[in-house]
């Protein structure tokens, strides 16, 4: 192992099978890697160590901040409260538009790492008044050998919840044991159909995503889709028929369902979209029925709010990531009209958020 074994961001990995000849399987996302002796897996997280596989990232923590749940976007989960969101480097795709390249595009270093234990993360979050605890900003199956620590020690200690925002490309046998260890939110962004993932995704296979999404309803963990609307990548009527579609047969219709609106970032220079496209994704939503479509980016849209697919009565108001209006009952129903409304956890009022890294 070298020098690597004296830093504590290096831990032999849960997550792989040993091939022979010092070969190694990675098992903890979809890609699968084979890894020689001294080499990288495909998200530059993994090196293989004498055959043995290492994750470079254990607590190697790259930002770290105090953020409200429904910046995830969760609208459904536990609204209002906040969660202490962290982050790793580096990721297991390679989207052109990333919003967050500065530290998805970045190998890790284990020498100048960062490393919070798990300890600390959960006394972070319970001091700082925190309900939840969030991995996001990169894609967190990277930062899994220690979220599954973190998670399960964070709801031992009082924890309400635990989530993902993710690419959902993590393999089942990873899924389950974050579901084991408490993770009980998985928001997932389905990047587009087919086509997208082969282009602009490394060859990633989207039928892995929504399996996933579909194995996690089933697993009992609250779960959002996000549909990032790119301005000609996947902004069409066929591209958004085909999400709603697939939305329907793998989530079903009380699964929120988000259509966010994309702004031009990293190597990616077309237009953001248009709230006009937005908006029809969201009616052939509504019409397809979808129970909970939103429109996400727009701040202060009117499809930023929770409506009662029932009666229409405005039940949670919100502008941007902040909950302005709350009318759901304490036995989450409409008040008008009785019909029950799918949330998750419950409503808490928000705590200020301040950067902690």
């Amino acid at each position: 192992m070298g020098d690597l074994s004296n830093y504590p961001t290096v831990r032999e990995s849960i997550f792989y099978e040993k091939l022979g000849g010092g070969k190694v399987r990675c098992i903890l996302c979809e890609r699968r890697c084979e890894i020689s002796e001294g080499q990288l897996g495909f998200c530059k997280t993994r090196r293989n160590l004498d055959g043995k596989l290492y994750t470079l990232v254990y607590g190697d923590i790259s930002a770290l901040e105090s953020r409200p749940i429904e910046i995830k976007p969760f609208f459904h989960y536990w609204p209002g409260s906040t969660a202490l969101t962290f982050s790793t480097w580096s990721c297991n795709f390679n989207c052109v538009w990333c919003q967050n390249f500065h530290l998805s595009k970045a190998s890790p270093e284990p020498k100048s790492a960062v490393y919070y234990s798990p300890e600390k993360i959960v006394k972070l979050a319970l001091d700082g008044g925190d309900a939840g605890l969030c991995a996001s900003f990169q894609e967190p199956t990277l930062l899994t050998d220690w979220a599954v620590e973190a998670f399960s020690l964070g709801k031992r200690m009082g924890i309400k919840y635990c989530c993902y925002v993710s690419n959902g490309y993590m393999t089942w046998e990873a899924l389950r044991v974050l579901r084991m260890a408490g993770m009980d939110g998985l928001k997932i962004d389905v990047k587009g159909d087919r086509e997208v993932y082969l282009r602009y995704c490394g060859g990633a296979d989207v039928e892995k995503v929504w399996r996933n999404a579909r194995e996690a309803k089933q697993m009992g963990l609250h779960v959002e889709i996000v549909n990032l609307v790119v301005s000609g990548v996947n902004d069409s009527e066929n591209a958004l028929r085909w999400i709603i579609e697939k939305h329907l047969e793998n989530v079903g219709a009380e699964t929120p369902l988000h259509f966010t609106r994309y702004y031009p970032a990293y190597k990616f220079h077309n237009p953001p979209t248009k709230i006009e496209t937005l908006e029809k994704a969201y009616e052939m939503a509504r019409k397809a029925g979808v129970l909970y479509p939103y429109i996400g980016n727009v701040a202060g849209h009117q499809y930023e709010n929770t409506y009662c697919p029932k009666c229409g009565m405005t039940l949670i108001k919100r502008y941007g990531c902040y909950v302005v209006g709350y009318a759901v009952t304490d036995d989450k129903r409409c008040p008008k009209c009785g019909t029950e409304i799918p949330i998750t956890g419950e409503y808490l009022r928000r705590h200020a958020f301040k950067p902690r890294l």
